[in-house]
C-alpha cells in the first residue's frame, strides 16, 4: 500500500510540473529581429544586459540598448 501511496504522489507532482512548463517570450530587437526565449528574460541593472535561453535551451544575452520590446507569447 505504501508503494502505491508514493507513485500517486510521484504522478501527481509530475502533472503539476508538466503544467508549469516555461512560457514563451519573444524579444524585438531594434535591428528588427525576433528571437523566441524559453522563459522571461531576466535584466541585470548594473550591466544593462538581458540572459535569457533561447528555444533550444541555451544560454544567450543581450543588451538592453539592442531590446526594442519584450512579449510574453
Amino acid at each position: 500500500m505504501n508503494r502505491a501511496i508514493r507513485l500517486t504522489a510521484t504522478v501527481a507532482v509530475l502533472a503539476l510540473l508538466a503544467g508549469c512548463a516555461s512560457t514563451e517570450y519573444i524579444i524585438s530587437t531594434t535591428g528588427g529581429t525576433m528571437i523566441t526565449t524559453s522563459g522571461k528574460p531576466s535584466l541585470n541593472e548594473k550591466t544593462g544586459i538581458y540572459t535569457y535561453k533561447d528555444a533550444e535551451g541555451r544560454a544567450a544575452t543581450i543588451k538592453k540598448d539592442d531590446v526594442k520590446q519584450i512579449m510574453e507569447r
